[in-house]
């Protein structure tokens, strides 16, 4: 990996307690999309948090001039003093690292499963393919508690209705909690859900990320319904804590 300085230029809501942060793209900083970054802060700012690391995937797609990562507010220190960046102010990037990325064979259908904020590295792959004008079916199975705590949702939903290669199956698991009215599907990522949203599971390759619980999940449902292991690609999420 290597080492890069950076500024703040923007931060913003993108959920209930979620934000994305972007920051100047350095000179000479490539990467795929999918992939992750080490963010450092620095400086009186950055408080009891300064010299304090945290990785994050990139939200942002390799063709865009700015690099963003987005996050849940926890109550950390690192978190606080990362909410509390004025813009302008500098950090250090070490990266990029991590294997999550498009899939290489174009001509089978590519799930992607995605739970809460586990969505950035896909929204990252997904800009990037609509970029290309890539033909190949991707499928994002994305599951949040409520619409309020769905980040980058409507972007989605507006990526899913301009790009015919691209479908877009988003469940909530908790609307009796929400403000807003849902049209689409509710309750958890199950072997019925997808088999309603797929046809037949064994043909695409698929791609998870989330809390490891829901790793964990999926893996055993794809299984159970006759997915190969090797059609099941995991990597760890950057972006909790």
């Amino acid at each position: 990996m290597s080492t890069f300085e950076t500024k703040l230029l923007a931060s913003e809501e993108v959920a209930e307690r979620t934000m994305a942060f972007h920051f100047a793209k350095p000179s000479g900083f490539e990467y795929a999309a999918g992939q992750a970054i080490d963010l450092e802060l620095s400086g009186a700012q950055a408080g009891a948090a300064a010299g304090m690391r945290h990785a994050f995937s990139l939200v942002s797609a390799p063709f865009q001039p700015e690099l963003t990562i987005a996050t849940r507010m926890r109550d950390s220190a690192y978190k606080r003093a990362l909410g509390s960046l004025p813009i302008g102010a500098g950090a250090t990037i070490d990266g990029p690292f991590g294997s999550l990325g498009l899939p290489e064979d174009r001509a089978r259908p590519a799930v992607f499963i995605a739970g809460g904020i586990g969505i950035t590295p896909f929204v990252s792959m997904l800009r990037q393919a609509e970029r290309d004008s890539l033909s190949q079916p991707l499928i994002l199975v994305y599951s949040n508690r409520r619409p309020e705590d769905a980040p980058f949702l409507g972007e989605l939903q507006e990526m899913a209705r301009r790009n015919a290669n691209f479908r877009l199956v988003a469940t909530m698991t908790q609307m009796n909690r929400s403000r807003v009215p849902w049209a689409g599907e509710t309750g958890p990522i199950g072997e019925e859900l997808l088999k309603r949203a797929l046809g037949d599971l064994r043909a695409p390759m698929y791609y998870v990320v989330g809390p490891p619980a829901l790793v964990e999940a999926m893996q055993a449902t794809l299984q159970f319904a006759g997915v190969a292991p090797e059609r099941i690609a995991t990597e760890e999420f950057y972006g909790y804590g």
